[in-house]
């Protein structure tokens, strides 16, 4: 039935995908939470110590069933209409953590990554800002279906990148994070609140190519 009610706010979830506590990945996070609350959203910030894991086992999975850290993780990821991941760079790829934590709720069914967005974000001391741990992290999440966005921002020399009063030292990043979270949030606005503007989005083997709006398999 149709409905003059306005949809309720965007619910993002954002979290820096470092276990340190002094790690320039929660910065950029709390940073982006900021920013995403000035634009009227909801935000779920988090960390990644609140999704304790074991390491991925298929035995384990079967004898016990899912950890509490990964069905927590699990939970923040459905009530969200988007994802934000501020993610270090591990020797030229993504953390293990974050690996492991990905594979952990993607056993989930249906898992819940596919019909979510995500921005990706990385702050490195390194003077590439950990971008191609970013590279492989898109792997996993657009082989579960979720859309990510194809701009990602990484902030070189994080260590020196932020003032004390947690904006970006460098005026111009600061304002292109600015426009790139503005961009980000009104694509996902389009897609999640204005069913005409839906597009087929077709990651998996069975997906109904005759749906009029996003339909994929659960499997």
């Amino acid at each position: 039935m149709a409905t003059d009610a306005r949809p309720g706010p965007l619910r993002v979830l954002v979290f820096g995908a470092a276990l340190r506590a002094g790690s320039t990945n929660a910065r950029l996070a709390s940073l982006v939470a900021r920013l995403i609350t000035e634009s009227d959203a909801t935000v779920d910030l988090a960390t990644m110590r609140e999704f304790d894991m074991p390491l991925y086992d298929g035995d384990a999975e079967a004898a016990g069933g899912l950890p509490e850290g990964a069905l927590a993780l699990h939970a923040r990821v459905e009530m969200s209409d988007a994802v934000v991941i501020s993610s270090p760079e591990y020797n030229a790829s993504v953390p293990g953590v974050l690996k492991n934590a990905i594979d952990w709720v993607s056993r989930v069914q249906p898992q819940p990554f596919k019909t979510k967005h995500a921005l990706l974000l990385s702050a490195s001391p390194s003077l590439v800002g950990g971008n191609r741990g970013l590279w492989a992290l898109r792997v996993p999440l657009e082989h579960l279906g979720t859309r990510v966005y194809p701009d990602m921002f990484s902030l070189a020399r994080a260590h020196e990148g932020f003032t004390d009063d947690g904006l970006l030292a460098d005026a111009g990043l600061q304002q292109r994070l600015a426009e790139t979270v503005s961009a980000f949030l009104s694509l996902v606005e389009a897609d999640t609140r204005y069913v005409c503007l839906r597009r087929r989005w077709y990651e998996f083997l069975g997906d109904r190519t005759e749906a009029p709006v996003t339909h994929r398999a659960e499997g």
